[in-house]
């Protein structure tokens, strides 16, 4: 090595820092964490809301399903628009959205008036983690420098702790302020992230704005098509009781239409040719919607019986709620320094089956200790499946299409989730009760099963993520 050389490596760790210091990241953590906590933190107060409105647990489900129908389509799209407009401007316009949902969810006079919040609210925040990582990859080039595995760690961190946090944080919020504090929550927040980031984020060049293939690339039809086709289905996932079957005939005519649109665009919104030949990636995909169905039904279909079948507080389900939230922080750490894929893969489905096992025996005498024992085997899976499955998307997606590959992980997620919402109906109705419950953890049993099989099978995982 020579000293020009030797120069640049001792000065690398300084421009590392200055360019990806607190400044920079603090405003895109703040921003990023607010769409996983909010897809969470409801969960506590579902039975409040339905109470103060007259709603049922099938109705409430909404509240679910809307954030992630618009969360769904929402991420890749604006992750694309980072890319063609700057993405300073997508992070700080979903931040003004953020602001708008909250403060209509906080003064909401009706039922409906809480789902335009939530629609809002799932547009909004999709726009910060796409943005955050247009940001961070602008200021890599920047500085000639890749982004520190460190930042990209706090921000996958951000992600899994709010989430995991979010019913504790849910139900100290009903129980001090009211179910409407955890819309009102969100206004201080992106307030406070927009004011950092309007300080701290550079500017977006004329480059970021006007690169050349950036433009035109939104697949406005491809777009329409998804979200025809994913909104008939959510209608009819949510009605299970009293299906609409004529709901799937737009469903399959709609998805036929985008299969063939997406294999003739040049730029498709879903790149289904790269997932035909990409088998492993495609595994990722199920795997992580499948694992997520499984743990949304718990993180919306526990809470709800805790309180209306055993009895418990919003404050006092979140506080049995909180081993679960503690070992997903503590897994996303650990599942962070595992080089390994498959091994924490197998043990987050294998722990996804015993939890179900053991909801399936738990009635409303139950044991305390036994519940805190269930919330635990859901929480381990959540860290060990958000890091494991990261880096299976990385080992697997093209070098070239990382970014819209991440934002695709996150669609399968929702789209589990979606589903976990629609079971929850269907086992639920208008209260929550045992049977229910049962229900829903045969059901979670099963596809566990599956995904343990799903994981120890495939091949691909054996070898550890690539360096």
């Amino acid at each position: 090595m020579n000293a020009t050389s030797f120069a640049r490596t001792k000065r690398r760790p300084a421009r590392e820092r200055t360019g990806f210091g607190a400044r920079l990241t603090a405003p895109l953590l703040l921003g990023s964490l607010l769409n996983p906590l909010n897809t969470t933190m409801i969960s506590t107060g579902l039975v409040a809301i339905g109470h103060d409105f007259g709603v049922g647990a099938s109705d409430t489900a909404w509240l679910v399903s809307v954030l992630y129908l618009a969360s769904a389509v929402a991420q890749p799209v604006l992750g694309k628009l980072a890319d063609s407009i700057g993405p300073r401007r997508v992070f700080l316009g979903g931040l003004i959205l953020v602001v708008a949902s909250g403060l209509v969810g906080a003064l909401a006079p009706a039922f409906g008036w809480l789902l335009v919040s939530r629609a809002l609210l799932g547009i909004g925040t999709s726009a910060a983690y796409p943005a955050a990582m247009a940001v961070l990859r602008d200021e890599s080039t920047r500085l000639g420098t890749p982004t520190p595995r460190t930042v990209l760690g706090r921000l996958s961190f951000a992600a899994l702790g709010s989430a995991a946090i979010g019913p504790t944080l849910g139900g100290l919020l009903v129980a001090t302020a009211g179910w409407r504090a955890v819309f009102a929550v969100n206004v201080p927040v992106a307030v406070i992230a927009y004011a950092a980031a309007l300080c701290w984020i550079p500017k977006d060049t004329p480059r970021d704005r006007a690169a050349p293939g950036r433009k035109g690339t939104l697949d406005p039809l491809g777009i329409v098509l998804f979200t025809g086709a994913l909104s008939c289905l959510v209608v009819f996932l949510l009605d299970l009781r009293h299906p609409m079957w004529p709901l799937l005939v737009p469903v399959v005519l709609l998805s036929a239409l985008l299969t063939r649109w997406q294999l003739r665009h040049p730029h498709p919104f879903i790149d289904l040719r790269m997932l035909g030949t990409n088998h492993a990636l495609a595994r990722t995909y199920l795997r992580h919607g499948l694992s997520y169905l499984v743990v949304y039904c718990v993180m919306y279909g526990f809470t709800q019986w805790l309180e209306e079948e055993r009895g418990y507080s919003s404050l006092h389900t979140g506080l049995v709620m909180l081993p679960m939230s503690l070992a997903a922080l503590a897994c996303s750490l650990i599942g962070a320094r595992t080089k390994g894929i498959r091994a924490p893969l197998t043990v987050a489905a294998v722990l996804l089956a015993a939890g179900s096992a053991l909801l399936l025996f738990t009635t409303g005498t139950t044991p305390l200790a036994v519940l805190l024992l269930a919330g635990a085997c859901f929480g381990i899976p959540q860290g060990l499946m958000g890091t494991g499955n990261q880096a299976a998307v990385q080992q697997f997606a093209p070098a070239d299409a990382i970014g819209s590959a991440a934002g695709l992980q996150r669609t399968a997620q929702y789209i589990g989730a979606i589903t976990a919402s629609g079971l929850i109906g269907l086992a639920y109705g208008r209260r929550a009760d045992d049977g229910g419950l049962h229900l829903m953890a045969a059901v979670g049993a099963v596809l566990a099963l599956a995904l343990v099989v799903l994981t120890v099978a495939d091949r691909t995982l054996r070898r550890g993520p690539a360096e």
